[in-house]
């Protein structure tokens, strides 16, 4: 009977250390966590704006306008103009338009200036006029 008691008393002080070993190891993160100093980076806005005229002449098309990862129209043309102005939200930036039909994109690199961008399709191309705004 003294043999398991024995046995009992190594196995609880097995569990002992082992809690206070992960007590130890919490309490260690937790001090290295906040120890190191957040710096917070206030967001960055710009004041440049990218103005897109789209021309009648994608009448009959379904087309997606992207700037970088963000839709800004998705549409199944008729043949009015269509008009969106745009803050210009990040370092660069890259206008894509592409037809949902064919799964084309028309890719286009902005300026950091912002500017007016005219997009025309003829004869099936895609024809981008970019304007720089100064």
């Amino acid at each position: 009977m003294s043999k398991s008691i024995e046995s009992n008393k190594q196995f609880m002080l097995g569990n002992g250390l082992l809690a206070f070993g992960v007590f130890f190891i919490v309490c260690l993160f937790l001090y290295l966590g906040f120890r190191s100093k957040r710096e917070f980076v206030a967001e960055q806005s710009f004041k440049d704006i990218y103005t897109i005229n789209i021309t009648g002449n994608f009448a009959g098309d379904s087309i997606n306008v992207y700037i970088n990862d963000s839709l800004l129209l998705a549409k199944t043309m008729d043949k009015s103009k269509v008009k969106l102005s745009v803050n210009r939200f990040a370092e660069e930036n890259m206008l894509m338009i592409l037809n949902c039909r064919t799964d084309i994109v028309n890719p286009l690199n902005l300026s950091k200036e912002g500017g007016e961008i005219t997009i025309d399709k003829q004869n099936g191309n895609v024809y981008f006029m970019y304007n720089e705004s100064k």
